[in-house]
Order: C-alpha cells, then structure tokens, then sequence
C-alpha cells in the first residue's frame, strides 16, 4: 500500500485548525496547555505554534506563573490577522459592523439609505464608512453578510422577493461582489438572529431550537442538527402566512400583511388589543412592556398559537421569543406563551426570551461571516 503524499501536510492543516479554534475559545493557551488539549506533544505543539507564528495567525500574549520553573508562554490568535463585515439592511437604515477573527466587534454605524437609489452603491458607501471608522482597509476583509427581510433563495443566494426592500432583487448580489470585492452572501434576517442565539444567547447549547421574530412582520429562525433550515426555495419561516382558525386567509399573497398568523399578532392587532385594555404607549413594544397581565396574557395566548403549530411539527424542545415584541414582554411573556403551549400542545417546548444583547441580526451576520473567514484563514496555514 502506498502513502498519500499528501497526508502528512494535510494533519498539519487538521492540527493547525483545531490549535486555532481551542486558542479563540479558551485561549490564551500555553504550549503545555496546547499540546494537552490537542493530543499532540510538545514538541510538535511547539512547531505548530512556530509555524502560526510565522504566519501571522498566533502571538505571544504573555506569560503564566508556575509553582516551580521558568514562566510559562502564552499564545493567543492574533485578532488583525482577518476581518469581516456584517450587514442589517432595513427600509430606514443600513446598519453595518466589522468585527476582527475572534469575534470582537471594532466598530457599527448606522447609514441612511435614503441618500442612495442602486442598493449596491448604499451597501458599499455603508462598508467603505465603517472600515474608515474602525481603521481598517477594506481589502482586509474576508467575509461580508448581509441580513435582509424576505426570502433568499438557498440554492444561488440570490434575493427572492422582499416587500418592503423592492430594489433588493437579483442581479443584486453579483453586483455586490463584483463591487466589494470579497465574498458576500445575504440571508433571511431571522435565520441570523437564530445564529446569534446559538452561539451568544438563549440557544447556547442547543442544536434544535426556533426562534420566533414579533415584531413588525412575523418570521421564524430554524435550526436543527446545529444546521440552519431554509427550505427548498428559503421559505421556510415565514410563519406570517400561518392559516390560524377565525382570521381570514389571504386572498393575495403579494400583500404582505394580509397572512392569517400576521392579522393575529401583527402591530395594528396588538395596538387594538392594546386599546381594548387600556394600555397606552407611544409603539406595541412600549405597550407590551408596560402592561398588565390581562393584556400580556391575551398577547401569549396569541403568540401561543404559532408557538404551538411549530412545536407539534418540529418538536424543536425550545422556542425563542424575539424581535421587538418578545424583548420587550421578557420572561413575564416567555412564561405566559410556555404556559399556554403546554395547554395546547402534546409536545411542551421551553420558551425562553431573547438572551442576545445588542442588534441580533448584525450579530448573527458577523457570526455567519466568521464562520466564513475562519474556514478560510484557518484552513490555508501550511
């Protein structure tokens, strides 16, 4: 039997890839401490670490006592080694951020779109101010996401339909590389914010899991197996259109609040119910913040309904409530919903509030955008 020739490089890049994914999540790492957690020995954890060093990936980021000898070397990932970019896109305002290798975020601002017509001029104006803010060169960046609402077809990633971002349609995202310069992908919104939970809020440690987005429109964030589900042409999600017995159903698709799940739970529903109760509040997620459990308890047994439909078909274990309203009800909210689903429902999901801190889907447009950037640095070490 014959050796590949190529094996040996091809375990170095395996071992250099685990060394930088152990060093970013529970760096920084002597070579001891390195060669302990990889199963190499020290000596080729020393090589390894030479080598990352070499190339720019790894630095000496101090020392650590011991009880007895020399102090110990510790490395970590070099954070300028690579940088991403991430993107929300809304119909008032384009939020983007830059974030360094390890997940740190260096900078976000907040763009009018209004002062662009082509989508492709406004997106690139928005990366070009925020790499000037953040002091990086744009030819730094290795990965950029684009979170938008609407449906983006998995197979080409192209934007499907959005209805309230009209001039986000194909041929958008091939002008977006082309002008960037650097791999650019867009995704459903909800899907990002289901990333951000994954890996920063309440879905930590959970594979299966669905987040429910009330806000202004309605959307739905799957993941199972760890693995994001979008469907067939990426409309899985959009529980909007969720037939719900007593609201009527649509008589025309393209309008885009006419979905029975939407007249149940949209803002101009919970306004009027809002109203009925006597609760005041300048926006729904004022009212649903302030008002009592009559008022919260009739917004759950709403909410409960989609809730309810996607744990008797997905069985998902944990339902995250998101977007304006699921942040502002909180867990007095959270509560209300798991309590009714448990009612309605033979499988009883745990229903948890929203655990990421600042804007979940420029996020989870970073996070998706890492995952990119690291495949890419992290697999090109040898």
């Amino acid at each position: 039997m014959t050796k590949s020739p190529g094996t040996p490089r091809l375990l170095r890049r395996l071992n250099d890839r685990s060394a930088l994914e152990l060093l970013l999540a529970d760096g920084p790492l002597t070579r001891a401490e390195l060669g302990e957690l990889t199963g190499l020995s020290k000596v080729t954890a020393g090589q390894l670490l030479a080598r990352l060093e070499e190339r720019g990936l790894v630095e000496v980021a101090g020392e650590r006592a011991g009880s007895r000898g020399p102090h110990a070397t510790l490395y970590a990932v070099v954070p300028s080694s690579a940088y991403v970019a991430g993107l929300e896109v809304l119909p008032d305002s384009l939020k983007a951020g830059v974030a360094d290798i390890t997940g740190r975020i260096v900078v976000e601002i907040t763009l009018n779109p209004s002062d662009f017509r082509d989508p492709v001029k406004a997106v690139h104006a928005a990366v070009q101010r925020a790499c000037a803010t953040a002091g990086v060169d744009s030819s730094r960046l290795h990965a950029f996401v684009i979170g938008t609402r609407g449906v983006v077809d998995p197979r080409d990633g192209e934007v499907r339909w959005s209805y309230d971002l009209p001039s986000w349609h194909v041929g958008v995202l091939a002008g977006l590389r082309e002008t960037l310069g650097v791999p650019v992908t867009i995704e459903n919104d909800v899907n990002l914010v289901a990333l951000a939970e994954h890996r920063y809020g309440a879905a930590v440690g959970h594979d299966d899991f669905a987040v429910m987005w009330a806000g202004i429109g309605q959307g739905l964030g799957v993941m199972l197996g760890g693995r994001l589900h979008r469907g067939i042409s990426g409309g899985a999600g959009e529980i909007g259109w969720l037939p719900v017995p007593g609201e009527p159903l649509p008589a025309d698709v393209s309008q885009p609040q006419s979905g029975s799940y939407q007249r149940l739970v949209g803002q101009a529903a919970l306004r009027e119910l809002a109203e009925a109760h006597g609760v005041p509040g300048l926006s729904v997620a004022d009212q649903v913040r302030h008002g009592g459990d009559g008022f919260l308890g009739e917004v759950a047994a709403r909410l409960a309904v989609g809730a309810a439909a996607v744990a008797v078909v997905l069985d998902p274990g944990l339902i995250v409530l998101a977007g304006d309203v699921g942040r502002a009800g909180g867990a007095r909210l959270a509560a209300k919903v798991e309590e009714v689903v448990a009612r309605i429902c033979p499988s009883q999901p745990r229903v948890l509030t929203t655990g990421v801190a600042g804007n979940p889907v420029l996020r989870g447009a970073l996070e998706a955008a890492l995952e990119q950037a690291r495949e890419q640095v992290f697999s090109d070490t040898v």
